[in-house]
């Protein structure tokens, strides 16, 4: 699997950059067809406390996912929208299983 990394207003250190690959790299667990992730990181200047986002695209063999979270920290950020994506690939992967059967 390969994972594109994108940022946007600032520079990513390379600790950040490893921990959301750690988490990415978890969700070979639950589906192994994973070609590719991308994924956008962008702190956006505002008042809200909440304004680190990160956006991740999932490329898989026959399909898409993508999930887009915000929170005050990109760690916070990571841990929501790789939870949400593991539901989606859950789902995912039932809606094949029941179009096979």
């Amino acid at each position: 699997m390969q994972i594109n990394f994108q940022t946007v207003n600032f520079k990513a250190d390379q600790k950040l950059l490893d921990f959301i690959t750690n988490k990415i790299e978890k969700l070979n667990k639950f589906e192994n067809s994973i070609i590719s992730v991308n994924v956008y990181l962008k702190v956006e200047n505002n008042e809200d406390k909440d304004n680190k986002f990160i956006e991740i695209l999932v490329n898989l063999k026959d399909n898409q996912l993508f999930m887009k979270y915000s929170s005050r920290t990109f760690e916070a950020a990571a841990d929501g929208a790789v939870d949400s994506l593991k539901e989606q690939i859950k789902r995912n992967k039932e809606k094949r299983i029941t179009q096979v059967s």
